[in-house]
């Protein structure tokens, strides 16, 4: 059963500027996909194994907050703030970044918007099949491109928990030295597919509401399921 005093979190924005480079595994984790790692087994070994894990959303303070962790994440470090910190770090030196996921139409966007914005980095795209389960030849396709490409940086971008659950079964056949960071919708916020809140809704922690209103048919039902992750929190309170 998944507990969320077990995991490992990245504290604030300035730990997030502080991981180091080198092959490590970031995720990030909010109360949608902590319901489903406590349902799913495969998501959860998944989940904390990564080297970094990024709360992503006031519910993860929270929970922190609730349970007293010594450790606990102060500040909200979302998968979009991430993939800013590593992008500029990786625009100072120079480099190669690699996004896996998403559509060719999204990639292109990203292509696009990269160049004009991180010129000293090299964009190397890679869209898989779109199916719920990929085949053995997909997955060592992926893995090829992957190890071909040896990025700088490494984006992966397939909804959770899929890609958390991709990354982790694949992990030791990627022979790469970078930081690979799980970021789902960050390849449409980026790619302008999907509109980001405004600032002052991310701000006062409302995200999740700008999100629930411009894509109600996804966001809702993951609304929904926040009073069960107050339970699976109130219920570990206790049992500590």
């Amino acid at each position: 059963m998944l507990k969320f005093s077990s995991l490992r979190f990245v504290k604030n924005q300035e730990e997030a500027k502080a991981i180091p480079e080198g092959k490590y595994l970031i995720d990030t984790l909010n109360t949608y996909s902590f319901n489903v790692a406590y349902k799913d087994p495969e998501f959860a070994e998944a989940i904390k194994a990564a080297d970094f894990l990024l709360p992503d959303g006031v519910g993860m303070l929270k929970a922190g907050k609730r349970l007293r962790l010594p450790d606990r994440p102060i500040e909200r470090v979302a998968g979009w703030d991430f993939f800013v910190i590593k992008m500029e770090q990786l625009e100072l030196k120079g480099g190669k970044c690699m996004f896996l996921g998403s559509s060719e139409s999204v990639l292109e966007k990203i292509r696009e918007r990269a160049a004009k914005e991180y010129p000293h980095i090299e964009v190397i795209t890679y869209s898989p099949p779109y199916k719920p389960e990929f085949s053995p030849e997909d997955n060592a396709s992926m893995v090829a491109a992957i190890n071909a490409a040896d990025p700088d940086l490494l984006w992966i971008g397939m909804t959770a928990p899929k890609q958390e659950k991709w990354a982790h079964a694949h992990w030791h056949e990627l022979d790469i030295h970078c930081n690979t960071g799980t970021i789902g919708a960050v390849f449409d916020f980026y790619a302008g597919t999907v509109q980001r809140a405004p600032v002052s809704w991310q701000k006062h922690g409302f995200e999740w509401l700008y999100r629930a209103i411009k894509e109600p048919k996804r966001m809702w039902p993951r609304l929904r399921s926040y009073p069960a992750f107050v339970w699976r929190i109130t219920k570990e309170k206790h049992s500590r």
